[in-house]
């Protein structure tokens, strides 16, 4: 099993405006948020209460906790505790 940023990442599957993609390869899944950046994407704040939580921010916007990895590789971010701060600004995907 392989680590990045201290997510799991045996597989991904990712599905976007019906696009849906599942990898073990991190480069596709880092090209496919890439891809993310030049496309719909909102930008989000991060409130308080929710700070160093990508698991509840991505609760509070997808309406689940599983797209917390996505928020985080699409921000580069590395350590939420670090990172993730209150009125921080955060690009989220429109998915």
């Amino acid at each position: 099993m392989n680590y990045l940023n201290h997510h799991s990442i045996d597989y991904y599957e990712v599905t976007h405006k019906g696009k849906k993609i599942v990898t073990s390869l991190h480069s596709k899944v880092t090209d496919y948020l890439d891809s993310l950046k030049l496309g719909d994407v909102e930008i989000g704040f991060i409130p308080a209460g929710y700070e160093n939580r990508p698991d509840l921010i991505s609760n509070l916007f997808y309406d689940t906790v599983s797209k917390d990895w996505m928020i985080m590789m699409l921000n580069n971010i590395k350590d939420p505790f670090q990172d993730l701060n209150v009125n921080d600004r955060i690009l989220l995907p429109k998915i």
